[in-house]
């Protein structure tokens, strides 16, 4: 069977579909991607066969892939939350698709098109736990269980220098500014922890003179270190979000938009997350709530469980068998 894999060229919407995309090439199929060129060399690093269709950059329109679609002839479409046009497509080709989500259904107002008004009634692929997911999404929408895998990127792991404990903050590649997260390494500096900083688009010597145990670095590779990590101090984009519940990790979040926000509502309520709401995110804030996730064991309990939830959903190995049900 040729699938055709198709999202938004950035690492928060490319990242969650790779590890089914892989599985579908581990199980036979034959796998195209089609995405903007910022996204291709980590696609094409697992085999993935990426493109660029037509003109497009960041999103995919309709009238990008159609030719496409001529040229590959897919047996299914697997098209992300941000890519409407590629369902239009795919339903006016004759080829079925499925929608796959990135995280919680988005909230109204984050500048992206609720997928079913483009193409309504595709399954869709969600990896969140359902104890995390919005109530009307889960009441509505026809779900297919997908465990989420967070993407490994190649990379060495920054050296621990003893035993305290491990912090790892993270804005994100596209909501990080220098005056946050220097805010939030001086708050972090007092606690007695060590810290790993992803500084994503901000360059690490914007930062200045490190205190003591801060390692910063524009990119780390997260999937490897959040095992290692007791408390992550982030944006609340998804795919953070969920890769350290995936693993049992109490958080920090500090949301600065998009889906941002609604994250950090589901996260406070499910007792496995603190927030900060923009005003609030100084460093007296972020060294107060560190501490607590670090001295309360319920935010840790509440983790676990959802990295238990995480752990019974359907492996991407699963759900890649069962693709050619929906071709």
């Amino acid at each position: 069977m040729r699938v055709l894999f198709a999202g938004l060229s950035s690492v928060g919407h490319t990242y969650p579909m790779i590890p089914l995309a892989v599985a579908a090439r581990d199980a036979g199929h034959e796998v195209h991607w089609a995405a903007g060129d910022a996204v291709h060399e980590a696609l094409a690093a697992d085999g993935l066969r990426p493109f660029r269709p037509a003109d497009s950059f960041y999103e995919v329109y309709a009238e990008d892939l159609e030719p496409e679609l001529a040229r590959l002839r897919p047996d299914l479409v697997v098209h992300g939350w941000g890519v409407p046009g590629a369902a239009v497509a795919a339903r006016r080709a004759g080829v079925p698709g499925l929608w796959h989500g990135f995280g919680r259904m988005f909230p109204e107002g984050i500048g992206l098109a609720p997928p079913d008004e483009a193409v309504p009634g595709l399954p869709h692929l969600d990896i969140c736990p359902p104890s995390l997911q919005d109530e009307d999404f889960l009441a509505t929408a026809r779900r297919v269980a997908l465990r989420p895998v967070a993407h490994a990127e190649p990379g060495a792991l920054p050296a621990r220098r003893g035993s305290r404990p491990l912090v790892y903050l993270t804005l994100g590649t596209a909501f990080g500014t220098p005056e946050l997260l220097t805010a939030a390494v001086a708050g972090l500096a007092t606690l007695g922890v060590d810290v790993v900083v992803a500084t994503g688009r901000v360059p690490p010597e914007r930062l200045g003179e490190l205190p003591r145990g801060v390692t910063a670095r524009a990119r780390v590779p997260q999937a490897d270190l959040l095992p290692h990590v007791d408390v992550v101090v982030h944006h609340g984009g998804s795919g953070t979000t969920l890769g350290a519940l995936a693993v049992g990790v109490p958080q920090l979040l500090l949301p600065q938009g998009a889906d941002q926000f609604a994250n950090a509502d589901a996260l406070t309520t499910s007792g496995a997350g603190l927030r900060l709401l923009p005003g609030e995110q100084d460093a007296e804030a972020v060294a107060d709530l560190v501490l607590t996730l670090l001295a309360h064991r319920a935010h840790r309990d509440a983790a676990r469980g959802l990295a238990e939830e995480i752990a019974r959903m359907p492996s991407p190995a699963e759900v890649a068998r069962r693709l050619p049900e929906f071709a």
